[in-house]
């Protein structure tokens, strides 16, 4: 599918912000974006949103960082008591600094760059080929209207993202 700018799309305003689509919660995608990747990231920011799915990039390893330097320095400061309580520290405080990085898959989804979107694309329209559409809302409609469609879209995206973007991925609040 060639690379066309999108001129004017009936959900967009022209000034970044939604007219029909506000209920997906998330700000407006670029107005260059083709319309038929627009429309399923649309489509993949409206169903975890349902489902409250939240992921964390990167998060593990920076708690787990965390987690070791604190070990290190309470050993350092207090000798083998100290790696003990240096670590319950450094594990508390890892453990905060990783829950604060989860954040909604539809706000991660949207900052992806275009080579990241264009690949999420790929592997959904495996899925949705032999659907038909006209627009984003259409879309929505029709995946949610068939509960096994819905739920090999969620499958696919999911491990999109724990697959591509190595996240760790978190259900409810």
């Amino acid at each position: 599918m060639p690379l066309v700018p999108m001129l004017k799309r009936p959900w967009h305003d022209g000034t970044g912000g939604c007219l029909t689509l506000c209920s997906l919660s998330h700000q407006c995608l670029d107005a260059a974006m083709p319309p038929r990747i627009d429309d399923v990231m649309r489509m993949c920011c409206d169903l975890p949103a349902h489902q409250k799915i939240k992921v964390s990039v990167h998060g593990s390893a920076r708690g787990a960082v965390v987690a070791v330097v604190g070990a290190l320095l309470g050993g350092l400061i207090m000798g083998p008591p100290g790696v003990a309580a240096g670590g319950a520290v450094g594990g508390f405080l890892g453990c905060w600094l990783v829950r604060a990085q989860f954040k909604p898959l539809p706000q991660i989804l949207m900052g992806l760059p275009p080579a990241q979107q264009q690949k999420l694309y790929s592997d959904i329209m495996v899925i949705l080929d032999s659907l038909d559409w006209t627009d984003a809302a259409q879309l929505v409609a029709l995946v949610r209207a068939d509960p096994t469609l819905q739920r090999l879209v969620s499958t696919t995206l999911l491990s999109y993202v724990m697959k591509e973007l190595r996240a760790e991925v978190s259900f409810g609040d």
